[in-house]
């Protein structure tokens, strides 16, 4: 429950990093195609309306490297549940972007495989690619602004989303020094390749942070990225890779589908499909596919629990499986959300209208499918004995998702004999331990707790913890200004 006194409307509950960076590309949506379940719930119904969430959105693309497509099965299009004249005229404004979107969909992404001996005209290549990544670059910029802006005049928001966007955006000019520094980081480290393909969807991609010591096999964690299932990105992963890949470890941040582009079936699908794929493939970059945990954040972390605890019961009833979860080592969960039902009204009093949140979650009669709490609560002593440890990580003073929301799931987890631990952080929000801290410089309290319980579990990678402290990349002023101003 939100604190006592605290502004209800003050906080969204997302975790983005930047106001402006989603690549939700609603003209990209996937063709529909034979509906897939999530532990036996029904396909969605048949409805062709659509109400995306009122928020501001940016397209960017930067030249990216990707292998080729895995052969996976695809999930179905997104069909939402609103229907009336209303409904019909957002459908018709997705419509009409799509139609746009079509006629400036890019071409296929280049192979991020090692290019062959004697292998020229490097440079004209990307010089191309990257003039014709700046168009299309903008050309989406405008179709998902221009919808945008239609979206929020009939949607009529006032002063509440207002407040809300001029929060977000002066939290994001504060820590923008920070931002840059990682964005750098992002775009330009040898160490980080981006975009690698995993799957035929079209945000089938992750980025992988590679370490600089790569002469034997190194432990790797697959990380799913927060986002109110709404703006999720690949990319908001990429302080956590850079921390983790300085102490040797891989970190494979997994993009998925959003909202409206998808609902939380398409989600747990494409995670699901990237973490075979890391399962799978992580030993040609390096990786020891004996050392792989499993680690999401907000909306992610709710997300990789509905994978991991759907790969359980597939697994103990005999279905046909990519990956196992006997694979996994670990998973942690961030600033999660495991039980649905007691989230509704939690979201609607902090803006995340209730009838677009159960849109996202295809509908009321699937929140307890998506729940991980119930899942594990039903799940049968085969399913429970076949997860990983499970560690909960929460900030005491997170208002966006409250930490009796891990404390609850960690009590049903071990009520049904899993390994499960809850690690709370003592006066932390939602984006302190995720965010603020790592801009912070010294020793990270979250990155030190997971090399922590990494290292006891193999004990022959303790030697890689060692690494110079990270330089600060935000002023404390900052920082704490931004903690403040934050709409989180």
């Amino acid at each position: 429950m939100p604190k006592q006194g605290s502004n209800p409307m003050r906080i969204w509950p997302c975790c983005a990093r930047l106001p402006h960076a989603s690549l939700l590309a609603t003209h990209s949506r996937s063709p529909a195609s034979s509906s897939s379940t999530y532990l036996g719930t029904a396909s969605r119904p048949n409805s062709s309306s659509l109400l995306p969430a009122p928020f501001f959105f940016f397209s960017h693309r930067a030249r990216t490297n990707s292998n080729p497509p895995v052969s996976t099965r695809t999930s179905p299009a997104m069909q939402p549940l609103h229907s009336g004249n209303d409904a019909r005229e957002a459908a018709a404004l997705l419509e009409r972007s799509d139609s746009a979107g079509r006629r400036c969909r890019s071409s296929p992404v280049l192979s991020a495989s090692p290019r062959p001996p004697g292998w020229g005209g490097g440079l004209r290549r990307q010089s191309s690619s990257f003039r014709q990544d700046v168009g299309h670059a903008a050309s989406e910029t405008y179709l998902v602004t221009r919808l945008t802006f239609s979206l929020l005049q009939y949607l009529g928001l006032g002063y509440r989303w207002m407040r809300q966007l001029l929060a977000l955006t002066v939290y994001a000019i504060l820590l923008m020094p920070g931002f840059l520094q990682v964005g750098y980081y992002y775009f330009y480290s040898s160490q980080v390749r981006r975009s690698i393909v995993y799957g035929e969807q079209p945000r089938n991609r992750l980025d992988l942070y590679i370490p600089k010591d790569s002469s034997r096999p190194c432990p790797v964690m697959a990380f799913v990225t927060g986002g109110a299932w709404i703006i999720g990105y690949k990319a908001w992963g990429a302080l956590l890779g850079r921390r983790l890949a300085e102490r040797g470890i891989i970190v494979a941040c997994i993009d998925y589908r959003n909202f409206p582009q998808g609902t939380i079936s398409d989600m747990v699908s494409d995670a699901s499909q990237g973490i075979s794929f890391v399962c799978n493939n992580i030993a040609s970059y390096g990786g020891d596919p004996n050392q792989i945990y499993l680690m999401g954040q907000s909306a992610g972390a709710h997300i990789a629990a509905c994978a991991l605890m759907e790969q359980a019961v597939k697994e103990s009833s005999g279905q046909p499986i990519s990956w196992s979860v006997t694979q996994i080592k670990a998973y942690f969960g961030l600033s999660g959300g495991y039980n649905l039902h007691n989230l509704v009204d939690h979201f609607h009093q902090r803006g995340l209208n209730r009838s677009i949140f159960l849109s996202i979650m295809n509908g009321e009669e699937s929140l307890s499918s998506y729940s991980p709490e119930i899942v594990a609560k039903e799940s049968s002593a085969q399913t429970i004995a076949l997860l990983p440890p499970i560690f909960l990580m929460h900030g005491t003073d997170d208002y966006s998702i409250p930490s009796s929301s891990s404390q609850t799931f960690v009590e049903v987890l071990q009520q049904a004999g899993a390994h499960a631990k809850l690690l709370l952080y003592e006066g932390k929000t939602h984006t302190d331990i995720f965010l603020q801290d790592p801009l912070r410089g010294g020793r990270d309290p979250l990155v030190e707790d997971v090399l922590t319980l990494i290292h006891a579990d193999n004990a022959t990678c303790g030697n890689i913890a060692s690494t110079p402290t990270p330089r600060r990349l935000v002023f404390e002023w900052q920082l704490r200004l931004a903690r403040w101003i934050s709409p989180f």
